[in-house]
Protein backbone atom coordinates (compact mmCIF):
# COMPACT_ATOMS: atom_id res chain seq x y z
CA UNK A 1 0.00 0.00 0.00
CA UNK A 2 1.32 3.45 -0.86
CA UNK A 3 1.28 5.83 2.16
CA UNK A 4 -0.07 9.08 1.38
CA UNK A 5 1.83 12.37 2.75
CA UNK A 6 -0.69 14.84 1.13
CA UNK A 7 -4.27 15.65 3.68
CA UNK A 8 -6.61 18.17 3.66
CA UNK A 9 -7.23 19.31 6.93
CA UNK A 10 -10.21 21.43 7.68
CA UNK A 11 -10.74 23.72 10.55
CA UNK A 12 -13.66 22.89 13.06
CA UNK A 13 -14.24 26.68 14.00
CA UNK A 14 -14.47 28.40 10.54
CA UNK A 15 -14.39 25.04 8.06
CA UNK A 16 -11.60 26.20 6.32
CA UNK A 17 -9.29 23.64 4.31
CA UNK A 18 -6.04 23.52 3.74
CA UNK A 19 -4.35 20.57 1.93
CA UNK A 20 -0.39 19.86 3.66
CA UNK A 21 2.11 17.77 3.73
CA UNK A 22 2.11 15.36 6.63
CA UNK A 23 5.26 14.08 8.35
CA UNK A 24 6.30 10.73 7.21
CA UNK A 25 7.37 9.25 10.72
CA UNK A 26 5.77 11.50 13.53
CA UNK A 27 2.38 12.78 14.39
CA UNK A 28 1.66 16.53 14.23
CA UNK A 29 0.06 17.25 17.75
CA UNK A 30 -0.80 21.25 16.99
CA UNK A 31 -1.82 23.29 13.73
CA UNK A 32 -2.91 26.85 13.46
CA UNK A 33 -5.48 27.71 10.91
CA UNK A 34 -4.38 29.76 7.97
CA UNK A 35 -8.17 31.41 8.35
CA UNK A 36 -9.04 32.45 11.63
CA UNK A 37 -5.94 31.58 13.34
CA UNK A 38 -7.32 28.62 15.60
CA UNK A 39 -4.97 26.30 16.95
CA UNK A 40 -6.18 22.62 16.51
CA UNK A 41 -5.42 19.82 19.02
CA UNK A 42 -6.29 16.12 18.42
CA UNK A 43 -9.79 14.91 19.59
CA UNK A 44 -9.26 12.56 22.26
CA UNK A 45 -8.57 9.22 21.09
CA UNK A 46 -6.42 10.51 18.40
CA UNK A 47 -3.00 10.51 17.70
CA UNK A 48 -2.45 13.77 15.56
CA UNK A 49 -4.54 17.10 14.10
CA UNK A 50 -4.38 14.85 11.19
CA UNK A 51 -6.32 12.01 12.36
CA UNK A 52 -8.79 13.97 14.18
CA UNK A 53 -9.41 17.03 10.95
CA UNK A 54 -7.65 14.94 8.02
CA UNK A 55 -8.92 14.21 4.73
CA UNK A 56 -6.26 11.13 4.91
CA UNK A 57 -5.29 9.65 8.76
CA UNK A 58 -0.80 9.85 9.24
CA UNK A 59 1.76 7.82 8.19
CA UNK A 60 2.19 6.19 10.88
CA UNK A 61 -1.74 5.55 11.06
CA UNK A 62 -1.49 4.08 7.85
CA UNK A 63 1.87 2.17 8.24
CA UNK A 64 0.87 0.60 11.41
CA UNK A 65 -3.01 0.87 12.17
CA UNK A 66 -2.28 2.81 14.94
CA UNK A 67 0.26 5.18 15.95
CA UNK A 68 2.60 6.70 19.06
CA UNK A 69 1.66 3.73 20.96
Amino acid sequence: MEIQLKSKITCPKCGFKETETMPEDSCQYFYECQNCGELMKPKQGDCCVFCSYGSVKCPPVQKEGNCCQ
